[in-house]
């Protein structure tokens, strides 16, 4: 076969790297490196700026400890310092992938134009670049990358799962850290619903803590020649343990000792342990339960640990399958002969908007409508000896009903844009975060417009100057249009669509803006209506009933959970009904223009943290962990 008819992926990761080369037959083969199956992805930088890859780099290690590098593939915009000399942090990530691209042209009989990079789930656009460019100096042709679970999962389909569409599964990725991501199967594709990490949940936190145990009670090399020796020396006897009761262990400078089977679940069970519970935040942060799963599935170079299936499945109560060659086959996924068409791994599919979704659009803008026909209604003229005239208005109302023209018009733009990105025939464009990102910011615009055109239209209705009117309009609504501008650039980088897709997690809460809307125009009703005898008791009633829903509304466009909701009510409520007055009716209609903005930006918030998948602490520990190639 040609070298144009393969495709090589690669998994690099922060241990090891695997890397598998396919064939348009169907065949596949992973490449081997000093008569390995895979390649350590360790460097060593000589003096005279050689970087060894290797075994190469091991060996050089006993020597020039200093200039050793274990994980080269962290992703940092700064150069690395090696033995107080700059090197640069790029450089040291392609020497692996370098390698590979070596043994791959003498297997294929050529370079080889396909090529797949395996990243994992919770890397993010910045990280994926960095890897495109490592992989660029390295001089591989351009990547695709594939997300590592995703990979997984599309390997476990070629090779006879039985997995419905819409069905969810738990891919445990534990290599030198953990990674555990919850998938569901679309028609299109598998779509990340959440994924966590830690760095400490894998072969590595293993190695040290052996290590630890085997040299305790020893005096460490004096010039830390041996320390990387030691380290291989512990690693292969993880390996051996796991067929064999006790290993003879070889110490550098130090009389061998004995380890066995004991000492390795001693030092193994803190990390199984914290991969089971990523399992259980992982389901919790995708809202789902151990009952929703068809499987639970780990791969990984540490994916055989003593015990790992058994607590996984102690803790979900599901029956855990450690996949026949673990650690090859996200590699295997990623260049599997079904992933030859562009996206065929990467593609999610793409939530089309509910017909309820139109309700969003439709009760803001009649709300609005109505506000600002209760203000022009409502407002009274004065005119003092024809030589001074004035109007005075509800300001606060005027204020809501920008507002919520805008709310209708972002409504109409987020549910557009996923329809559109839904709707679209070509796979390569269904990229919902930049449709929705463009339809908000057109409906920035046309609110901001709509805004502006209430404030002119109402000033040459009464014949007053346009200027207090534009500031009732466009500063109140200005928060929300950063915050909505911010959230448009958010959309377009990200990667994958939140559950549900854009438009619900865009979607404003209904409730709060009906009952802030018909509190308002309760209040305007109470500050106007005409004052007889027999009806001051039911018009002073409605205001103060109108100033407990537009506190409602309030506190329902701040908080979602309902239990907070009952707690924050009453008193903003109360407050909020005992300050109803024509002079406090424009805080009221600022502050709800305030809690819109607050509302967007939570929204604005769970995207940059991690998209509805993760808790801050968690999304912190996956800065480090890496796909499963990272093996212990």
């Amino acid at each position: 076969m040609q070298a144009g008819e393969a495709r090589l992926s690669i998994d690099c990761g922060d241990a090891s790297t695997v890397a598998v080369l396919a064939w348009a037959d169907g065949s596949a083969s992973a490449l081997s490196f000093d008569g390995l199956p895979y390649l350590p992805s360790a460097v060593h930088v000589g003096p005279d700026g050689e970087v060894r890859t290797g075994q190469r780099a091991w060996q050089a290690a006993v020597e020039q400890p200093s200039r050793f590098i274990p994980s080269p593939r962290r992703a940092v915009d700064d150069d690395v310092t090696v033995d107080k000399t700059p090197v640069e942090a790029l450089a040291l990530a392609a020497a692996p992938l370098r390698t590979v691209a070596a043994e791959a042209e003498r297997v294929a009989g050529g370079p080889v134009r396909d090529v797949r990079l395996v990243v994992p789930a919770g890397w993010g656009p910045r990280r994926r670049t960095w890897m495109r460019q490592a992989a660029h100096r390295a001089g591989l042709a351009q990547p695709r990358l594939v997300e590592a679970p995703v990979a997984v999962a599309e390997h476990l389909l070629a090779t006879g799962l039985q997995l419905p569409v819409g069905a969810f599964i738990v891919v445990c990725d534990v290599g030198a850290g953990a990674e555990v991501t919850v998938l569901r199967r679309g028609p299109a594709g598998f779509e990340v619903l959440s994924t966590l990490a830690d760095p400490a949940a894998g072969g590595t936190t293993v190695d040290l803590a052996l290590t630890a145990a085997l040299t305790a009670g020893r005096d460490a090399p004096g010039d830390g020649m041996g320390d990387w020796a030691t380290t291989q020396s512990v690693r292969a006897a993880k390996e051996t343990l796991g067929a064999h009761p006790a290993v003879t262990v070889p110490l550098a400078g130090q009389a061998p000792v004995i380890a066995n089977s004991t000492m390795l679940v001693a030092a193994t069970l803190p990390v199984i342990r914290r991969v089971a519970e990523l399992v259980g935040e992982t389901l919790a942060a995708a809202e789902l339960s151990p009952g929703d799963l068809a499987g639970i599935f780990c791969v990984g170079g540490s994916a055989h640990l003593p015990h790992l299936d058994a607590v996984v499945a102690e803790r979900t109560g599901i029956t855990t399958t450690v996949v026949p060659e673990p650690q090859l086959v996200a590699a295997r996924g990623a260049a599997d002969a079904g992933a030859a068409h562009a996206g065929t791994a990467v593609v999610v599919e793409v939530p089309v908007p509910p017909v309820r979704r139109a309700v969003a659009i439709a009760v803001p803008g009649f709300a609005s409508l109505a506000l600002i026909w209760q203000v022009l209604l409502t407002a009274e003229q004065h005119n003092l000896m024809n030589v001074y005239r004035s109007v005075s208005l509800n300001w606060g109302e005027f204020t809501m009903a920008a507002v919520l023209a805008l709310l209708a018009c972002l409504a109409a733009g987020t549910v557009l844009g996923s329809l559109i990105a839904a709707r679209s025939p070509s796979p390569s464009t269904r990229t919902e975060g930049g449709r929705v990102s463009i339809g908000i910011l057109a409906a920035v615009s046309l609110g901001a417009a709509i805004a502006g055109l209430y404030a002119v239209v109402t000033s040459q209705y009464f014949g007053e100057p346009v200027g207090p009117f534009l500031k009732w309009v466009l500063w109140p609504i200005t928060p929300i249009v950063v915050v909505a501008m911010a959230m448009a650039v958010v959309a377009a980088r990200q990667w994958r669509a939140p559950h549900g897709g854009w438009s619900a997690l865009l979607a404003a809460p209904t409730g709060s803006i009906v009952t802030a809307a018909l509190g308002m125009g309760l209040i305007q009703y109470s500050l106007t209506a005409d004052r007889w005898p027999d009806r001051l008791l039911l018009i002073d009633i409605s205001g103060r009933v109108g100033g407990l829903l537009l506190g409602v509304g309030l506190v329902m466009a701040l908080v979602t959970p309902l239990m907070f909701r009952l707690i924050l009510s009453a008193p903003v409520a109360v407050i909020s009904a005992a300050i109803v007055s024509e002079r406090a009716a424009g805080i009221l209609g600022v502050s709800y223009a305030v809690a819109v903005a607050m509302w967007w930006a939570a929204r604005l918030w769970t995207r940059i943290i991690r998209p509805a998948t993760t808790s801050p602490v968690s999304a912190q520990r996956s800065a480090g962990a890496g796909p499963s190639g990272g093996g212990g």
